[in-house]
């Protein structure tokens, strides 16, 4: 399947690129390449091959969920620069 350079250019408008002539050319040669490619890719035996969206298996590495003593709120608000009785003071948005 080729590209031809009125391809491009259908696609550089949908996209609203503004490209040279010699951006056209190489985009033309590129994209072609890139087609020729998937074509091989598509001439593959996947025959008994379940699909997959991953290339290798995928694993979560995350920890377990621990439950652990967090900070008192007077901890928390050590460092607030401004605070009132038990809450942070932050500016009001409007």
């Amino acid at each position: 399947m080729a590209i031809s350079k009125k391809d491009v250019e259908h696609i550089a408008l949908l996209a609203r690129l503004y490209l040279t002539e010699v951006e056209k050319e190489m985009f033309t040669k590129q994209l072609d390449q890139i087609l020729e490619h998937a074509g091989k890719i598509k001439q593959a035996d996947t025959k008994g091959l379940e699909p997959t969206s991953h290339a290798v298996e995928v694993k979560n590495v995350f920890r377990e969920d621990v439950v652990c003593p967090g900070l008192t709120r007077d901890a928390a608000l050590k460092n607030a620069p401004k605070r009132d009785n038990h809450a942070f003071v932050v500016p009001k948005i409007v």
